[in-house]
């Protein structure tokens, strides 16, 4: 016994050492291994024929680095243990497995139910497609209504029977003006379809046979047999139909039945959840590009949520650090043109010009618009219409002459003929962070992710295993 186990033993530890040698460790971040081919996997997937900013491998080294850090950050709090990230990552790999633990005779077999159960309802009368010309007779019709009705069915019935065409008729006089501008036609129909009257009709007749005008529970109809058939053989239909079964999920509901069947075999043991964390280990072991994808996902969820925790979300509203920042890197926000920063407005009133821009010296610029509408439109008809923001050339042509004193002509508004500006030019800088906001929370926010990187390199300790790296897609 003690001769077998030691064997087994050998057997591991040479089993190991295969693995070891066709997928070795290509670095080690924070005690973790990462194997050549997960570093090959995400390395060509972010340098594939479709993407524009490709990196070299040296080049892209750092940037795993940096996001397997900040995954470690991740794991480190504990957001891996949160509901709602467990939740989202569960969705977006079952969206992955579900089908794989469908079996293509399962789909195949949902697809012939589907024919039987057709062909059952179709049964042995089959299928026919009639053509017909209606005439409609609503239910509370009066007696002069229902005798116009049928003399109107009469004389299209005896144009027909004169040799007119029944698809220009159709056309001209139908009112089921659906099927009409089909020259009358309704496609393929099977029993139970239709109303029964015309039904009967429609089955009684031979192929190119015309009926007589006959009345339905809402009007009357000629119709015209274009053709008949039985359901063809299932192997014929069978692309339409898988086609059809594909567009409403029938994997996804045999995948439901599938883990439903596994929760029963079970006793119950184990839920859906545990099935499908079972079903995705089980399949992942079999192929490593799923398993990368899923490990992708949840990395990069991970990554998500802890930038977004540390670092993007605090740059953003970090008023203080954001006026800093700005202080600190001004002439990076420099203009390449003249700016107007203040506002524009247009009055019903001339007398109004002067009174607008009197009433905005004593306000605060915060207060501008919701002060100037409080004063000049508490009325039921605004008598001015303002603009505030940060112009250039060319945004206005009102503010193109008034502020930028270019020389233009203007086309008066006839509503508010009277225009004014308040404000300032900003010849060659912004005068607050908030003039440039979004260009100062994007640097500032990269400049807090360099930070927290930085933080954690010297938290975590990396190690590169060069002469692996050297092999990436080399052996």
């Amino acid at each position: 016994m003690k001769k077998i186990i030691l064997n087994c033993l050998f057997l591991s530890f040479a089993w190991v050492s295969v693995q070891a040698q066709t997928d070795p460790v290509v670095m080690r971040i924070n005690g973790k291994d990462v194997t050549r081919s997960e570093f090959e996997y995400n390395y060509n997937k972010n340098n594939a024929a479709d993407v524009t900013d490709k990196k070299s491998l040296e080049e892209y080294v750092d940037l795993f680095v940096n996001y397997k850090l900040k995954v470690e950050a991740a794991l480190d709090a504990g957001l891996d243990t949160l509901s709602s990230f467990q939740k989202e990552f569960r969705q977006y790999r079952d969206q992955q497995i579900r089908p794989l633990i469908v079996k293509p005779n399962m789909v195949d077999k949902a697809a012939y139910d589907y024919y039987m159960r057709m062909k059952n309802d179709i049964g042995p009368k089959g299928l026919v497609a009639p053509a017909h010309i209606f005439v409609r007779v609503s239910q509370n019709a009066t007696a002069e209504q229902q005798k116009k009705a049928k003399e109107r069915i009469d004389s299209i019935y005896a144009a027909l029977q004169g040799g007119a065409d029944f698809a220009e008729l159709a056309k001209a006089c139908s009112e089921d003006k659906a099927s009409g501008v089909r020259g009358g036609e309704l496609g393929w129909i099977s029993p139970k379809q239709t109303l029964q009257e015309f039904e009967d009709v429609a089955y009684s007749l031979q192929k190119g046979e015309m009926s007589a005008p006959f009345l339905s529970t809402i009007g009357y109809h000629i119709v015209l047999l274009k053709d008949s058939k039985q359901v063809e053989p299932f192997e014929e239909l069978k692309p339409r139909i898988m086609d059809f079964l594909e567009q409403r999920g029938i994997k996804e509901q045999i995948a439901m039945q599938v883990v439903d069947s596994l929760v029963e075999a079970s006793g119950k043991a184990l839920t859906a959840v545990q099935v499908m964390d079972k079903e995705a280990e089980r399949l992942s072991a079999q192929d490593s590009d799923l398993k990368y994808l899923i490990k992708e996902y949840h990395d990069g969820l991970l990554l998500y949520e802890v930038c977004s925790k540390t670092v993007w979300n605090k740059a953003a509203t970090d008023t203080l650090g954001l006026k800093q920042y700005f202080r600190k890197n001004r002439k990076k926000y420099a203009y390449d043109k003249p700016r107007f920063r203040g506002i524009f407005y247009q009055c019903r009133r001339e007398s109004d010009v002067k009174k607008v821009k009197s009433f905005l010296k004593s306000l605060p610029e915060s207060q501008w618009i919701k002060d100037l509408r409080k004063e000049f439109n508490s009325d039921s008809i605004p008598q001015v219409r303002v603009e505030k923001k940060i112009f250039k050339k060319g945004d206005n042509a009102f503010v193109d002459v008034l502020a930028f004193k270019e020389k233009k002509e203007l086309t008066e508004d006839s509503v508010y003929p009277y225009a004014g500006v308040y404000g300032r030019v900003m010849k060659k800088m912004p005068v607050d962070w908030t003039d440039v906001r979004s260009d100062v929370v994007s640097d500032y926010q990269n400049l807090k992710e360099q930070e927290f990187i930085a933080d954690l390199r010297s938290k975590y300790k990396v190690e590169i295993f060069k002469e692996v790296l050297n092999t990436v897609n080399k052996h």
